[in-house]
């Protein structure tokens, strides 16, 4: 049994899908008009683990994650640009799909594109609009009536007499209320635009994820996720739309992954405190990046640092080192590791509580091959890896993550050559100058391992 936080309900539940064995869900994706930051990274790593789990758990996951290539910020940066909007939109969509391969994302089920969709949306409004809950407005634009729909507020647990009241004076008075929000904006000059029933324009936000959920998953669905920043208005404004115009409940189960924060301020493109997953990459292999998004529960809030992922990249290391020269077994029964780890993530999949299963499993490996039982540590290494690969981690050589190179200054020929000049120094009984490449590898960030089978090097 999975129970998962529903924030509609406030409370954990047992999840139970629509339509046995198969699950349907929506997560809102990227506005692509600049370069992910590490906020966007912990949404895509979170929900990438709730798929692969339910998938591991016997789950048929349907897994649409839209983009919005429409939008008041994409028109505003391919303007300070100089070039067409979609030349912009095309751009960050690659570098998108760029930083979430090198994270060990896999690639959602359907990827709709909001541009893609402008009939559904069109149609959609066209139902609000004949059903009384929006109106065309003097301006142009068509608004959605919050009024209309008795329920507004239920996700944000908001009352909507407290958001009339404590709205802006300048209020545009196009509006019937300050609460009604855009469904349908009429184009500005020059501005990108399609023919509706209303002149041309182009989509509101909101409309553009209910159009496009409604379309791939149906009118109701099992689940419906984001990051913190769309609870409300976002996801508030999408059920409002969604059931007025389709007169059934949109989503069984609500998910939010949990805020990166800088010096206790979420990281945001709005406060400027924000670093693009590809920065940070420049410093840290992706692997220790994703092992520091998934060592935090998904719902918490993750401080930031330079120390956090330091701090993660050695415990990823005592997983690996654990792996380092050890051929895990093939078909390995489930043992008592796998029942915990699916225990922790089967209660909202608790992925800080199975990376500790996966530290347990690298002590058994550790302690079998101390004690001389090759058999019994083959046997734990296939435990760990299995493990780690539902939450996308430990899937490498690790020969390949110990020589990964991160930018220093050595190449991984370079430091053959030096171990390599190392070794003939030692044959001759120069061991001074054995300890001087060895202190120099060290100074360089590169740490040498000597055993009896010879001499293993990783970067420190």
């Amino acid at each position: 049994m999975i129970r998962i936080y529903n924030t509609l309900t406030q409370r954990k539940e047992e999840f139970k899908p629509i339509e046995p064995g198969k699950v349907r869900m929506y997560v809102c994706g990227m506005t692509v008009y600049d370069y992910c930051h590490l906020g966007h990274g912990r949404v895509l790593v979170a929900f990438d683990v709730i798929t692969r789990y339910l998938r591991h758990s016997g789950f048929d996951v349907q897994y649409v994650r839209n983009i919005t290539d429409i939008d008041d910020k994409i028109l505003r940066r391919a303007d300070e640009n100089g070039e067409v909007y979609s030349a912009l939109t095309d751009r960050m969509i690659r570098a998108m799909h760029e930083d979430e391969a090198r994270l060990g994302v896999l690639s959602p089920t359907e990827e709709p594109r909001a541009t893609a969709f402008i009939d559904e949306i069109i149609a959609m409004i066209h139902t609000l609009v004949a059903g009384g809950h929006a109106y065309a407005a003097d301006n142009g634009d068509v608004y959605f009536a919050v009024e209309s729909y008795e329920g507004y507020g239920k996700l944000s647990k908001k009352k909507l007499e407290d958001l009339v009241a404590g709205a802006r004076v300048d209020v545009q008075e196009a509006k019937r209320s300050p609460a009604d929000f855009a469904l349908w904006k009429a184009a500005k000059p020059g501005e990108v635009s399609w023919p509706s029933p209303w002149g041309d324009g182009r989509p509101g936000w909101h409309i553009e994820c209910s159009a496009m959920s409604n379309c791939c998953l149906g009118e109701t669905f099992d689940i419906h996720g984001g990051g913190p920043d769309l609870l409300f208005p976002h996801h508030e404004n999408e059920i409002a739309q969604s059931e007025c115009a389709n007169g059934k409940t949109f989503v069984n189960t609500w998910m939010h992954a949990g805020a990166i924060r800088v010096n206790k301020e979420k990281m945001s493109k709005s406060l400027g405190n924000f670093f693009t997953i590809r920065e940070i990459f420049e410093k840290y292999p992706p692997e220790i990046v994703r092992y520091f998004l998934v060592s935090s529960h998904y719902r918490s809030q993750v401080d930031y640092s330079e120390e956090s992922l330091e701090e993660a990249g050695r415990t990823l290391t005592r997983l690996y080192h654990a792996l380092r020269g050890v051929i895990p077994a093939k078909d390995v029964a489930l043992t008592g590791h796998d029942q915990r780890f699916e225990e922790v993530m089967s209660d909202d999949f608790n992925t800080a509580g199975a990376i500790a299963v996966l530290h347990s499993v690298a002590n058994d490996i550790n302690q079998h091959r101390r004690e001389g039982r090759d058999e019994q540590a083959r046997e734990a290494a296939a435990v760990l890896v299995r493990l780690g690969g539902v939450l996308g981690l430990l899937q490498q050589d690790p020969e390949a993550f110990f020589q990964a190179d991160s930018g220093g200054e050595l190449s991984a020929e370079d430091i053959e050559a030096m171990i390599q000049a190392r070794a003939d120094a030692r044959k001759a009984k120069n061991f001074a100058e054995g300890d001087r490449i060895r202190d120099e590898l060290a100074e360089k960030g590169v740490i040498l391992d000597d055993s009896r089978e010879g001499t293993t090097w990783r970067r420190g």
